[in-house]
């Protein structure tokens, strides 16, 4: 149970050793010292002005809460990062042409979202923050393994914990569902091999920039949609899984503005974030350039390959207001204006992905009458 994850297992064992950010790694001589070990008064950085909003969201300037361990292992989960996959449900919910608002469908869809959201999305920010555990010593030692917060122990408990039970609930949504052939659940253990090979050695693709960033983008776009869709409709087709798979290309803008905080440890450590290997200045244009084309592009399709006119225009119109946002904020500085831009910005992406599901689940509506 997810009680357990507060003891230690086997022959490792849980001691008081100083936070990882505070520790010196011979391996790494010529780094500069953590943030969290210039402190004054020897308290980790950010603890006392800390917001403890930013802490249960699990972004930057987070309050390092020592005394609540939930709140610290629900940082740890990043529940600011489910909301895109908990969208993607209600797209691919959309697209299937078949979901009526019925008691017994929101319950499988809200389950679907706790499955593709707090589950599965928490199992890969855990799983993440266990492998860059060093990493984020020095570009956020407020998080909880470096600041000692929780142990290296604590936390595999809990991305196996998390991991057991998104696979169940896969399991439990296809029998809900009546498939035949479990692809929920072959579709969680994919997705879940994805995000181990992301952040685990020694494949680690994110540190192969253009790779690394589309197997993220892809999981935050194409799998929870496909999951929605094949739950309600069963009628996953080839063309609308390659628009998903082209959507993502967006999502791998996502991935990459997420990169520019990380530029200073990443190119201390050898990582290939686009970032690094590009420069701020071209990796900016590149992140700006996939995520508005993308979009374009999504509205081409769905106006020419679907005949949904109103939907198209649509996408395009939602498109606008991502591109001021970009010169407004991201452009003049993506590292101080990562997450503001994100906030003013993703809401309108996210709309967009939701129009798309909409115009293929009156397509397959249309097909299913007669009427095309």
């Amino acid at each position: 149970g997810r009680n357990s994850a507060s003891g230690c297992v086997g022959a490792l064992r849980c001691s008081p050793a100083k936070p990882l950010a505070a520790r010196v790694r011979p391996a790494l001589p010529s780094r500069r010292r953590p943030i969290a070990v210039r402190s004054g008064e020897g308290e980790t950085a950010g603890e006392s002005e800390g917001s403890e909003i930013n802490q249960l969201l699990g972004i930057k300037g987070a309050k390092v809460e020592k005394e609540d361990k939930w709140k610290v292992r629900l940082q740890l989960m990043k529940p600011v990062t489910w909301v895109p996959l908990v969208w993607g449900v209600a797209c691919g919910a959309a697209a299937s042409g078949a979901y009526t608002w019925t008691p017994e469908n929101v319950a499988k869809a809200l389950l679907c979202m706790t499955m593709s959201g707090p589950l599965l999305t928490g199992y890969t920010q855990v799983i993440n923050d266990y492998y860059d555990r060093e990493i984020d010593a020095i570009n956020e030692p407020y998080r909880p393994i470096p600041s000692g917060q929780i142990t290296e122990t604590e936390a595999v408990i809990q991305f196996v914990a998390l991991l057991a039970g998104g696979l169940g609930v896969a399991y439990v949504l296809d029998q809900w569902a009546g498939h035949e052939t479990p692809v929920i659940f072959y579709e969680a253990i994919f997705g879940s091999f994805i995000s181990y090979i992301y952040s685990a050695p020694p494949l680690k693709l994110k540190q192969e920039g253009w790779l690394g960033s589309y197997a993220l983008g892809a999981s935050y776009i194409a799998l929870p949609w496909w999951a929605g869709q094949l739950l309600f409709g069963n009628n996953l087709t080839w063309d609308v899984a390659l628009l998903t798979v082209l959507y993502s290309l967006a999502g791998l803008g996502i991935a990459i503005v997420n990169d520019f905080k990380s530029i200073e440890g990443d190119r201390e450590l050898g990582l290939k974030s686009l970032p690094v290997e590009f420069g701020i200045d071209t990796a900016k244009w590149i992140t700006v350039g996939t995520i508005d084309l993308t979009q374009l592009a999504v509205a081409a399709y769905v106006y020419q390959g679907l005949g949904e006119k109103w939907y198209s225009i649509l996408i395009q119109l939602l498109v606008v207001p991502q591109v001021f946002f970009q010169f407004k904020y991201f452009l003049p500085d993506p590292v101080k204006n990562d997450v503001k831009y994100q906030g003013a910005a993703q809401p309108f992406l996210v709309l967009g992905i939701l129009m798309t599901g909409l115009a293929v689940g009156h397509h397959n509506q249309l097909l299913a009458a007669g009427g095309l």
